[in-house]
Order: structure tokens, then C-alpha cells, then sequence
């Protein structure tokens, strides 16, 4: 099963943050993320922190993410392949209309 999100926030916690909440989401949609969670959120929150911090721009992160093996059902038994996909950037903060 895979999944595929993007996120966007103001600092680095926050964009820590709303990661954590989206793998939550992957997980209550798809329950045999639970056991790769952990790892999407580490390697996610290490190029969240490798990023320069500047005040005036956003921080724009896409992860994407799969587990192969077999399956009963929509969970999996045995897990045979894992892959995370992460990249992080800087973006001009986008202006919220008033």
C-alpha cells in the first residue's frame, strides 16, 4: 500500500507537526502504515532540520511511501520491500487573503 502528501507550515515544528498529523491519516486509512510510521516521521523530521531557517519563507515538504510483502486482507504479514520518498524546501511564504 502506498500514500503520497505534502505539507506546508511556517517553521520547522510546525511542518513537524503536520507531518505527524498526515502519517496519522495514512494510518487510520491504511493500518499496515502503522509500522513504518516511525521512520517516515524520522527521516522526514531530519530534512526538515537540515533546511536554513528563514522567517520569511514557508517550509514545503512531500513524502511519499509504500510497503509491499504479502497480505491478508489489507494488512500486511510480511513485509518484503519499504520505501520512503522525502523532499524538503524553502517556498515564499504564501500570502493568507484578509
Amino acid at each position: 500500500m502506498s500514500y503520497s502528501f505534502t505539507v506546508r507550515a511556517s517553521d520547522k515544528q510546525a511542518a513537524k507537526t503536520a507531518i505527524a498529523a498526515k502519517l496519522e491519516e495514512v494510518v487510520a486509512t491504511q493500518a499496515c502504515h502503522h509500522r513504518d510510521k516511525a521512520q517516515a516521521q524520522a527521516a522526514a523530521d531530519a530534512f526538515v532540520d537540515l533546511l536554513s531557517d528563514d522567517d520569511g519563507k514557508d517550509i514545503v515538504v512531500n513524502i511519499n511511501g509504500y510497503l509491499t510483502g504479502h497480505w491478508e486482507g489489507s494488512d500486511v504479514t510480511r513485509i518484503e520491500g519499504a520505501s520512503i520518498g522525502v523532499s524538503a524546501g524553502l517556498s515564499k511564504r504564501e500570502e493568507v487573503p484578509a
